[in-house]
This record gives structure tokens, sequence and C-alpha cells, in this order.
């Protein structure tokens, strides 16, 4: 407190030596601390600009010029008039579509018994699965074709009881396969977020409705299913970005026939030496994923994730 008389100023009145509007702070000293700032962000910016904007730079760049010389379209009116580049995008398209449906459907049953139906170990499996994220896609991809593969388990059982020259199960390295290994690899991605809004979850909502008589289905329709859909949204926005740009996985189960935009850069660009053309897809790859992924940021965001 301030006594009467007294030269003594409290804060949040004014100051009699200081004029109103006047900044406490130096105007040189406010400029030194923004220059300061900069200085900081210089580093990180030049190496994003080098290791990632140059590169990409390049790629687009490239994308334009054809092997005749100069800059043109004509890499993308050749690419996007091919039956290969419209196979490889249809494929691309119905099967990120697929195996996120099929992701949503698995992680939504999975995340559904392992929060509310009391098991021994049940945080042990909701800890795995964190740990599951940091698998590579080969991993499982490999797993998979020890089991279902030509000579693996499955048909390794069947040849040694009926003495067949080979096994009945060969749909690993079809479309179904690459569909089944993007569902196995990629589900846990969509139960992490689930888990997440299951634990928030107020569970005297389902004890009423279960007082009420509410059966089992019901509850999960009408009390557990409004919560989870923001969860639920952003982990398949997620999963749908990351099928699109999936390579290993088609890589690792040997389906020659099926062909996704990233194997086809692979196969413009490795084997076939095309550079406009691989670059050209390349470029598509990027232009869906930078959408799919502000759909997925602009989800996560809404969804609190």
């Amino acid at each position: 407190m301030r006594r009467p008389g007294s030269g003594m100023w409290k804060e949040g009145e004014p100051r009699k030596d200081r004029t109103p509007g006047q900044d406490p702070e130096p105007l040189k000293t406010r400029g030194a601390r923004r220059h300061r700032r900069l200085l900081w962000a210089l580093p990180p910016v030049a190496a994003l600009a080098l290791f990632f904007l140059y590169p990409l730079a390049l790629v687009v760049e490239q994308s334009f010029s054809p092997d005749s010389g100069g800059t043109s379209i004509e890499p993308y009116t050749e690419v996007f008039a091919s039956a290969a580049f419209r196979e490889a995008l249809t494929t691309t398209v119905w099967l990120a579509v697929g195996s996120t449906a099929g992701c949503l459907v698995l992680g939504f049953a999975l995340a559904l018994v392992i929060a509310f139906v009391p098991f021994p170990g049940s945080r042990a499996v909701a800890r795995f699965i964190d740990v599951f994220l940091s698998f590579p896609s080969f991993l499982i991809t490999l797993a998979l074709l020890f089991i279902y593969g030509t000579v693996g388990m499955v048909n390794g059982a069947w040849t040694d009881l009926t003495g067949a020259a080979s096994g009945p199960v060969q749909f690993l390295t079809t479309p179904w396969g690459v569909l089944l290994a993007e569902i196995t690899y990629f589900t846990p991605f969509v139960m992490r977020p689930l888990l997440a809004a299951f634990s928030q979850l107020d569970t005297a909502q389902i004890e009423v409705a279960s007082s009420l008589g509410a059966r089992p289905a019901r509850i999960v329709r009408r009390v557990i299913l409004p919560e989870a859909l923001p969860a639920l949204a952003a982990g398949g926005s997620l999963v749908l970005v990351l099928c699109l740009n999936e390579f290993g996985i088609v890589l690792f189960t040997g389906a020659k026939g099926v062909t996704t935009l990233p194997t086809l850069v692979y196969s413009k660009a490795i084997l076939e030496s095309d550079y406009p053309a691989a670059c050209v897809v390349a470029v598509v790859n990027v232009a869906l994923s930078v959408g799919l992924y502000a759909v997925y940021r602009m989800v996560a965001r809404r969804a609190g994730a």
C-alpha cells in the first residue's frame, strides 16, 4: 500500500515519471531481441530448405523437363494418358480406402474389447499397441509370408498332409493379400486414438443406460459411438494418408500384378530410367498426400488429438 504523500509506486498504477502510452522497453532492445529470434530460426529454416524443399523443387522442375529438352507439360500429358498411371491411381485409391475401412471396423471392435471388457492382461495389450506403432511395415508382411506364403506354414501343413505339390493358400500375392497386410499393420493407428477417447468417456452414462435395460449393442450405438466419432475420423484420416504412400507392404507381398503410385515411381525411375514420368507420378502422389494430411490435421484439431 502507498501512504498518502509518499512517492512509492504500487503495481497497476500509472507512474508519474512515465508518459502514458510510453513503452518501458527501448526500441533498440526490442529490435535486438527480434534479431536474435531471427538468428535462432535461421538454422532450422535453412536445414528444411536444403534437405526437403530443394529436393522437392528439383522433382517438380524435372516433371516439367521432357527428354527432348526445354520446359513443357508434355510429361504430364503422357503420364495422364497412359493406362499404367490410371490403373496405379485406381489401385492406390481403392486399396487405401478399403484398408482404412477395414482398420476402422477392426480397430473399433478391438478397442471396445480392450477398454470395456475386463480381462487379464488388458493393460499389457494396450501398452503393446504403442510398441506396435514403431514396427516397420515389412516386418508384419514378413510374418504373414511365414504363415500364408507359398511355402508358408499353412501351405506346408497342407502339402505334408495331402502330398500335393502346392498348397491352396495363394491370396497373399494378390491385391487381397496387400489389403490384409495393410489392415493388419495399420489397425493400431486407429486403436490408439480410440483408446484415448474411451479413457475420457464418463462410465456413468453406460451404467445408466444399462440400468434402464439397454442392450450392449444399443449402448455402443447410442452412447459410445457418438463419443468415438472424432477419434475414428482422426485415426481413419491418418491411416488413409499412410496407406496412400505405402511401398514396403506391396513390395514384400510379392504382388506383381498390384501397382500403386509409389511402386510406379520406383518402376519408372529405377527400372525404366524414365525420370520425368517418375517425377510426374511423384508430384501427383505428394499432392494427394498433402491434401489428405490437411484433412487429417483439421479433423484431429477438432477431435482434440
